[in-house]
């Protein structure tokens, strides 16, 4: 599983005109599933999502957790973070997740999220989605299970 964590003032996600979610402070996850992924590696994902430290203290030192600042999350579905550009101009995305495994781990995730107390919105799988980003720091994170 891999994960592409920014810090945001804010976000959102729509398909069409539909707005799916919109989030304030907190993080938007760009989330990657791969076949060998399941629940365990999920759960771990979330757990060390939500307790990194990635928000200014009164220092401004990166210190303090989503949990700590009762932020929100925005998980959005994406197949191409497992994109293998080694060879030629076309991505190749035969690493990533089938649906059938991707999609219900993804919104398991966000489940989690959840259950750790996390006000959490969701992109809808397999849907061109558009996203706004409102980036803070900019701080970006690429994480790995």
């Amino acid at each position: 599983m891999k994960a592409v964590v920014q810090r945001v003032q804010r976000g959102g996600v729509s398909v069409g005109e539909e707005t799916l979610a919109e989030i304030q402070e907190g993080v938007v996850i760009l989330l990657g599933v791969s076949p060998q992924d399941d629940e365990a590696v999920a759960r771990k994902l979330a757990e060390k999502i939500a307790r990194m430290r990635i928000f200014p203290d009164e220092n401004r030192k990166m210190n303090i957790s989503l949990l700590d600042i009762s932020g929100e999350a925005l998980v959005i579905p994406q197949f191409t973070l497992f994109a293998d550009t080694r060879r030629g101009h076309r991505p190749s995305f035969t690493d990533a997740g089938p649906p059938e495994i991707a999609e219900p781990l993804s919104t398991y995730f966000a489940e989690c999220l959840r259950a750790l107390g996390i006000p959490t919105g969701e992109g809808k799988f397999g849907a061109h989605m558009v996203v706004e980003i409102i980036n803070d720091g900019p701080v970006t994170i690429s994480l790995e299970m």
